[in-house]
């Protein structure tokens, strides 16, 4: 099985990129963030014609907004954590095959000690109440834009960007408490001291010169780690023309 994650920055816009994505790596399961959608303008139909019959998405217009497709059905979907109304749309959850998936859209958090960064810091508790609410010897996906380089080996400069967001020990240590469920990063556990990115900025000319962040993520429970046969930052598709701001992940099982 291949799980994959790709935050597209706009559905609208990049469509094409999603089916030529789906058509060259060809994941059974493809979750997709930052749709920026309401949820009629979601094309399912063209969705469902890349090969994907069964889909749960979140829309949201404008911004967030989240989708799960995969090429198997897909049993208890769920589109917000359990017990947290949250009005944004950042959230999709399935069981494919007996994984139990979870595809997010984490916060930005805008600036370091704003309002939005402290929403960041309370949304991240709630995925650790929703992971750590599972059974120990589930199988078990996390994945998704987590908006967190969980290293400093997740970064271009550590230096220059020390402190600051996506990189301050709150967010890091708030990832951390999530994963303490027993949840592994899955490029980490096959490449422990290469460096690879999975954003660039769009200014500065930031892809050309790497000047990027590992923040898409695939997190995998131990049971599946012990399957886990490739993990892959498709850096590619980040140089298509009109591309995402980000690149798709994937893991092979």
């Amino acid at each position: 099985m291949r799980i994959a994650t790709f935050n597209v920055n706009s559905l609208r816009a990049r469509l094409d990129h999603v089916k030529r994505y789906a058509e060259e790596a060809a994941p059974d399961v493809l979750c997709l963030q930052e749709l920026k959608l309401d949820e009629g303008q979601i094309p399912y139909d063209e969705l469902k014609a890349m090969g994907y019959p069964h889909i749960i998405a979140r829309g949201q217009p404008s911004y967030n907004g989240v989708a799960m497709l995969s090429k198997h059905p897909i049993e208890d979907p769920q589109t917000q954590f359990h017990g947290f109304d949250d009005p944004a749309a950042r959230v999709v959850a399935g069981t494919v095959q007996g994984i139990r998936i979870y595809g997010l859209y984490v916060p930005n958090g805008q600036a370091v000690g704003s309002e939005k960064f402290h929403y960041k810091l309370g949304w991240l508790e709630q995925l650790r109440i929703e992971v750590h609410n599972h059974a120990d010897d589930i199988s078990l996906v996390v994945c998704g834009d987590m908006n967190i380089a969980p290293t400093d080996l997740d970064v271009w400069d550590p230096f220059k960007l020390d402190g600051s967001l996506q990189t301050t020990a709150d967010e890091r240590q708030a990832l951390d408490r999530v994963l303490a469920w027993g949840l592994k990063d899955a490029w980490r556990h096959l490449n422990p001291f290469e460096q690879q990115f999975t954003w660039w900025d769009y200014q500065k000319m930031g892809f050309v010169r790497n000047h990027g962040l590992r923040i898409d993520h695939i997190f995998l429970s131990d049971d599946l780690l012990g399957r886990l046969k490739k993990m892959t930052i498709h850096r590619d598709v980040r140089g298509w023309d009109t591309p995402s701001d980000h690149a798709p992940v994937s893991v092979d099982l």
